[in-house]
């Protein structure tokens, strides 16, 4: 199995880095399965995306529905707790499964992982 990170380091609306991150995402797991772990850092203000409730434009995409079929196919997602703390969010809930993390921990899945990529 090839384990791949990506970094997420950018808002979740205002730019396209996070949809484009999320895609690839989405493409690897459903092109190679479970050939492939994915796991999912948000870094700095790409904590934003792991809140809930997010409301976009009909046909604008959804970076909240886009993580939540990440996590649904096994895929798993981090988030910055200093970066959260830094922004006054790290009290408010996260979309299910996401959890608050730590530098420790993106360090071990950095050095774990056959692969990074950075969004």
């Amino acid at each position: 199995m090839q384990r791949i990170l990506i970094i997420i380091h950018d808002a979740p609306y205002g730019t396209e880095k996070a949809y484009n991150a999320l895609r690839m995402a989405m493409t690897l797991q459903k092109e190679y399965g479970e050939s492939v772990q994915v796991r999912i850092f948000l870094l700095g203000d790409a904590v934003f995306c792991g809140l809930p409730n997010q409301k976009t434009p009909d046909g604008y995409y959804n970076i909240e529905r886009m993580l939540r079929s990440v996590i649904r196919r096994g895929g798993e997602v981090k988030s910055c707790g200093t970066c959260s703390e830094a922004r006054g969010i790290h009290e408010l809930p996260l979309v299910e499964g996401i959890q608050l993390s730590n530098m420790k921990e993106f360090a071990a899945w950095t050095v774990g992982s056959d692969k990074v990529l950075s969004f």
